[in-house]
C-alpha cells in the first residue's frame, strides 16, 4: 500500500512539475501581475523594482554554496570514510540498519544538511553488507534524514537572520540581527529537533516490509555494481608530475595546510568564546572550510574534494538573482507590506506560527530551497509578524523571540514538504542508486509517510511549545 501510494505521488509530481528554476520564473511573472493589479504601479516600475532587487542576494547565494560545499568536502574526506566503516562493521540487523542510519542520518543533518552524502554512503556500506535490507527503504530512510536540518547548525533561515548586514537588515525589515539562542537554542526548536530523532527511526523500523516483500540491493542490481570510486587522496596523488617538483611539494605541503588551521582555529576559539553560542553563516562557513582543511590534510586534497563538492551548486547559482528579484518586486512595490498586513490581519500570536508553518510547506513546492525560499518570503512573513506582535501588544524582546519562531515555523514548512519535492534526492541518489535500477519514485510511498508523521510534530511544536 505505501509503495502504491508512493508511486502514484511520484508519477503524477514527474509529469506534472518542471525544474525548479521554471518555478522561479513562473513566480516572478506572479509577483509581476500581482502588483500591476494591487498596486499603484505601472509594468516599468515592475520591471525596475526587479532589477533592482536582482543582484542583492548575491553575498546571501555565496553563503549557501559555501554551506554546501564545504558540508560536502567534509563528508567525502578520509576520517569520515573510517567513521561509515567503523560503523558497518557493528550492525548486523535489517532493523538495526534502518534504526542507524536514520539516528545518525538526521546528526549529520544538524550538523550540515551537505552531509547528507554521508548518509547516503553508510546507507548504502549497511544495505549491501546486511542481508535482508529492503533498499527501497533505505534509500527513503537516507532522504527523512533531511527532516531535521533547518533546525540544525547550517539551517539557512536562522543563521541569515543572526548574520550581520543580512539583507532583511539591509531592507530594512529588521532593525538588528535576531541571535540563534532564540531560533535553535530555543525550547521550541529542541523539542522538535529531540521529537524527530526519537520518533523518526521507530517509524521506519515500522514501515519495514514483510520477508515476501523485500526487494534488496541485489534484487535491484543492474549489471554489477560499480567498482568504489577513487578516493580524494588517490585523485590528488593521480595530479602529480612524474618526477619529484617544487610544484607538487607545495601541493602537498601539510605544513602550510597547518598553519593555516592553526590561524583559523584561533579565530574559530576566539569568536565562540567572545560571543557564546553565536552562529552565523559566515563563521559557520569559516568552521566547515577550517575543519575541511584538517580532516584532508593537504591543499590540494582539499581542492580536490571541493570540486568535487562543487559539482550540485549549478541550481542555486542559477535561480538566487531571480529569486532576488522576487523580493525587489516585493519589497520595492509596496506588494510585501501589503501582503504582509492581510496576513496580520487574520492571524494572532498563537495561530501566525503555524500559518507560517503552512506557507513554508507550501512554496518548498515551488522553491525547494530554504534559502531561496526565505529570500521571497522573509520580508512580508517578518513584516506580518512584527504587525501581529504589534497588535497584541508585546513588548520588544518577545516580539523578537515572536519573530525567531516564525521564522523557524517557515524553515520547518520547508523541511517538511520536501518528502514529495524530490529535487533534493540529487544530491544522494547518484550515490545511493549507483548500479541499480532504484528510482525516486521507489522511496516516495515512504517519505510521503514521513511527512505526515513529521507535520503532527512540526504543528504541534510551533502551535504549542514555547518560543
Amino acid at each position: 500500500m505505501l509503495s502504491g501510494i508512493g508511486t502514484f505521488f511520484a508519477v503524477r509530481f514527474r509529469r506534472w512539475l518542471p525544474d525548479s528554476f521554471i518555478f522561479a520564473l513562473i513566480l516572478t511573472l506572479i509577483a509581476a501581475v500581482w502588483a500591476l493589479f494591487s498596486m499603484d504601479v505601472g509594468p516599468v516600475k515592475i520591471a525596475e523594482a526587479w532589477y533592482k532587487g536582482f543582484w542583492s542576494l548575491l553575498s546571501f547565494a555565496m553563503q549557501m554554496v559555501l554551506i554546501l560545499v564545504t558540508g560536502y568536502a567534509i563528508a567525502i574526506s578520509p576520517i569520515a570514510s573510517r567513521f561509515i566503516d567503523w560503523l558497518a562493521a557493528r550492525i548486523n540487523k535489517p532493523v538495526a540498519v534502518y534504526a542507524t542510519i536514520m539516528i545518525a542520518g538526521q546528526v549529520f543533518a544538524l550538523i550540515s544538511w551537505g552531509w547528507i552524502v554521508l548518509t547516503a554512503v553508510l546507507a548504502r556500506e549497511l544495505a549491501m553488507r546486511v542481508k535482508g535490507v529492503d533498499y527501497r527503504l533505505t534509500a527513503a530512510a537516507v532522504y527523512a534524514t533531511f527532516l531535521p536540518w533547518h533546525g540544525g547548525l547550517s539551517g539557512s533561515i536562522p543563521l541569515v537572520i543572526n548574520t550581520p548586514e543580512n539583507f532583511l537588515i539591509k531592507a530594512g525589515v529588521l532593525s538588528e540581527i535576531i541571535p540563534t539562542t532564540l531560533t535553535l537554542g530555543s525550547v521550541m526548536n529542541i523539542g522538535v529537533n529531540l521529537a524527530l530523532l526519537i520518533t523518526l527511526p521507530m517509524l521506519f523500523m515500522l514501515m519495514r516490509p514483510a520477508e515476501e516483500n523485500i526487494q534488496t540491493f541485489d534484487d535491484l542490481r543492474e549489471g554489477d555494481a560499480p567498482a568504489k570510486p577513487m578516493s580524494v587522496e588517490e585523485e590528488a596523488n593521480s595530479l602529480c608530475l612524474s618526477d619529484r617538483c617544487l610544484s607538487d611539494m607545495l601541493n602537498a605541503s601539510w605544513i602550510i595546510n597547518l598553519l593555516i588551521v592553526l590561524m583559523g582555529a584561533y579565530i574559530i576559539v576566539a569568536h565562540f568564546w567572545n560571543k557564546g553560542f553565536d552562529l552565523n553563516l559566515n563563521i559557520m562557513n569559516f568552521v566547515f572550510i577550517i575543519l575541511g582543511m584538517l580532516a584532508h590534510k593537504t591543499p590540494i586534497r582539499y581542492v580536490v574534494a571541493m570540486k568535487r563538492a562543487c559539482s550540485n551548486v549549478s541550481g542555486i547559482i542559477l535561480q538566487f538573482p531571480f529569486y532576488a528579484g522576487i523580493m525587489g518586486i516585493m519589497i520595492h512595490t509596496g506588494l510585501g507590506k501589503q501582503v504582509a498586513t492581510s496576513l496580520a490581519a487574520a492571524s494572532s500570536p498563537e495561530s501566525f506560527p503555524f500559518v507560517a508553518f503552512l506557507i513554508g510547506g507550501f512554496l518548498n513546492i515551488f522553491v525547494p530551497s530554504g534559502g531561496g525560499e526565505w529570500a521571497v518570503v522573509g520580508q512580508p512573513i517578518v513584516e506580518a509578524a512584527k504587525t501581529v506582535a504589534a497588535n497584541a501588544g508585546l513588548a520588544a524582546d518577545v516580539t523578537q523571540a515572536f519573530i525567531a519562531k516564525v521564522s523557524m515555523s517557515v524553515g520547518y514548512g520547508d523541511s517538511w514538504t520536501n518528502m514529495i519535492q524530490p529535487f533534493w534526492t540529487l544530491t544522494f541518489l547518484p550515490i545511493v542508486a549507483a548500479g541499480s535500477r532504484l528510482q525516486a519514485r521507489d522511496i516516495m510511498g515512504y517519505t510521503f509517510v514521513a511527512m505526515l508523521w513529521s507535520f503532527v510534530i512540526f504543528a504541534l511544536g510551533v502551535s504549542f511549545l514555547p518560543m
